[in-house]
């Protein structure tokens, strides 16, 4: 919905998404779900809260009055994403050190080391493990190799080693994994939201000395889910964060339903600052 905000009506957003519901039951659909993107990793779901907290660069934002707009246009509430501000903390929890030590050498697991280069080589397995971990989260898709070769290009451009997190296998296979980069929040402010002809200049620095993370994927394969492996990818990254003087991440988006991830932060200094709610509306 995109309207002047002095002038944003109820009548506006009902001719722009009575357009949309007519289209929708022209081509034999019997709902209408969103916002969300063509996967997973795109953009998704309408701010509900948190309004006055700083966004990140890989969601949306939106003024208070589009969440009332839609509910009053008959759209209800079909899944929530929840964010967390978590603080660095002075040392890493001895009970999360514990629960790293026992998973990896239960598991016969190792964590990849060296630096950028390394990781990259892992690229492409990590996106495979990406369709196989999230096949049964809500709204997902699977890539295509077009779209894992677009991500690969897109997230791995910032990637910085401290914040990537690779385990694997005794056979060198991946099963867990964890991304985070340097927040570019404040720098795109700064740049306006250009790149030319000084706004790289911003981007650049908060890729070196950003005092906050977020927290873009996280994934887990299947057969090991449940035994601790996003604390070993958080603690890796924590330690990481306490070293480069971090002081705060960003989690990003994660389903209100996804308690394994949420239990992490329960081991740190957090507050959950905002609330994202993909709608539905069934057509009559």
């Amino acid at each position: 919905i995109v309207t002047r905000r002095k002038r944003a009506s109820v009548p506006v957003s009902a001719a722009l998404l009575g357009a949309v519901e007519q289209w929708a039951r022209q081509n034999g659909m019997s709902a209408v779900q969103g916002p969300m993107g063509f996967t997973d990793l795109d953009r998704e779901g309408l701010l509900i809260e948190g309004f006055a907290e700083l966004g990140t660069f890989s969601t949306l934002y939106n003024h208070p009055y589009y969440p009332r707009h839609v509910e009053t246009l008959g759209y209800r509430k079909d899944a929530d994403w929840v964010e967390f501000e978590v603080k660095t903390p002075k040392e890493i929890p001895e009970k999360a050190l514990r629960i790293g030590e026992l998973v990896l050498k239960r598991g016969n697991l190792r964590l990849v080391g060296g630096g950028k280069r390394e990781r990259v080589g892992y690229a492409q397995k990590i996106f495979e493990l990406i369709n196989e971990a999230y096949a049964d989260l809500y709204g997902v898709v699977e890539l295509t190799p077009a779209q894992v070769d677009m991500y690969v290009r897109q997230f791995f451009g910032f990637l910085n080693p401290d914040y990537t997190q690779v385990v694997v296998d005794a056979e060198d296979k991946v099963v867990a994994f964890g991304l985070a980069i340097p927040s570019l929040s404040r720098a795109l402010q700064k740049a306006r939201g250009r790149l030319l002809p000084l706004g790289f200049v911003h981007l650049l620095r908060a890729l070196r000395s950003s005092r906050h993370i977020d927290f873009l994927l996280v994934a887990v394969r299947p057969d090991y889910q449940a035994r601790g492996l996003p604390a070993i990818l958080m603690t890796e990254i924590t330690r990481n964060a306490i070293r480069n003087g971090v002081v705060s991440a960003e989690t990003n988006p994660e389903l209100e339903t996804n308690t394994q991830v949420q239990a992490i932060w329960k081991l740190y200094e957090h507050r959950q600052h905002k609330r994202r709610r993909c709608y539905l509306k069934t057509l009559s």
